[in-house]
């Protein structure tokens, strides 16, 4: 039960995202925190299956992103590890598991791999990050980098802000893309930065833009897997971007309540749901009660 599907899908690589990028095909990204997010993801056919850190909020019912700690992150990388036999897949390094300096980031990027299994790590920041993205690609680890909206660092930017509205503020998420870049990381994610921004950025660099919320000339694009799926009520804020293409919260809701209706009217279990005992054996048990006094 615990088990993955059989996937007769090869293993996506790093060379897999390679050649998709230089095929010009749109590479498919979206997050998962366990092991069932995970397991329908990649039957999916999903490229690359992040384990964010928004599961903060959507897995663990915390305010933001910054709450999450590498501990946490390490145990939901290693629950979608194990669902995950084809896509590759990304550990979101948490706020606090990185800045301090290079070596930190290091030690937290070799248990995401090491411990959560996965292939890969992803971190937010720009020019600042780069001697921690160079030492940890270094080491032999594949990053993913992150500019534009920053989630972690919410609080210095005003809040979840569109970024690079400005001239200066474009040419500041440029300048971070080409720094990540050139500090070694396989790819870039590009959020809440305007399409035309977001477009000539991705013609800029040589490596594959990641969009959400940056329009559709990325080499590929993710979204949170709760929010493109509807795991929540209708009325719960979702960001601009997000675009609804199911309604599991709906469907979920219907089949409790259909269940809680059949437990109550005992027209569940039926017959279909139970395991027979033979009428002589059941006549045994029923005598030997009886005999007993019980």
């Amino acid at each position: 039960m615990g088990a993955a599907t059989n996937n007769l899908r090869a293993k996506v690589t790093i060379n897999t995202l390679r050649n998709l990028y230089q095929k010009q095909e749109p590479i498919t990204m979206i997050t998962a925190h366990d092991f069932p997010s995970a397991h329908v993801a990649d039957a999916a056919g999903m490229d690359m299956i992040l384990v964010g850190d928004s599961l903060a909020m959507v897995a663990l019912g915390m305010q933001d992103t910054s709450e999450v700690v590498l501990e946490e992150m390490v145990l939901h990388c290693r629950s979608v590890s194990r669902a995950t036999k084809s896509a590759f897949t990304i550990g979101d390094l948490p706020m606090g598991s990185y800045e301090i300096a290079p070596e930190q980031a290091l030690e937290s990027a070799i248990r995401v791999v090491k411990e959560g299994r996965v292939q890969g790590v992803k971190l937010e920041g720009g020019t600042e990050m780069a001697p921690t993205i160079e030492r940890i690609t270094r080491a032999g680890i594949p990053v993913l980098g992150h500019v534009g909206l920053t989630p972690q660092r919410q609080n210095a930017l005003g809040g979840f802000r569109v970024q690079g509205k400005t001239t200066i503020g474009a040419l500041k998420v440029l300048e971070d893309a080409l720094a990540v870049q050139a500090a070694g990381c396989f790819a870039v994610v590009l959020e809440a930065v305007p399409a035309e921004v977001a477009s000539l950025v991705t013609k800029k660099l040589k490596i594959p833009t990641i969009g959400i919320g940056a329009g559709n000339g990325c080499s590929g694009q993710v979204l949170v897997q709760v929010d493109m799926s509807g795991n929540f009520p209708p009325g719960r804020f979702l960001p601009k971007f997000v675009k609804q293409y199911g309604d599991v919260w709906g469907e979920s809701l219907k089949a409790i309540e259909a269940y809680k209706g059949e437990v109550k009217s005992r027209s569940y279990p039926g017959p279909a749901h139970t395991y027979p005992m033979p009428p002589e054996e059941m006549n045994k048990f029923e005598q030997l009660v009886e005999l007993k006094g019980v």
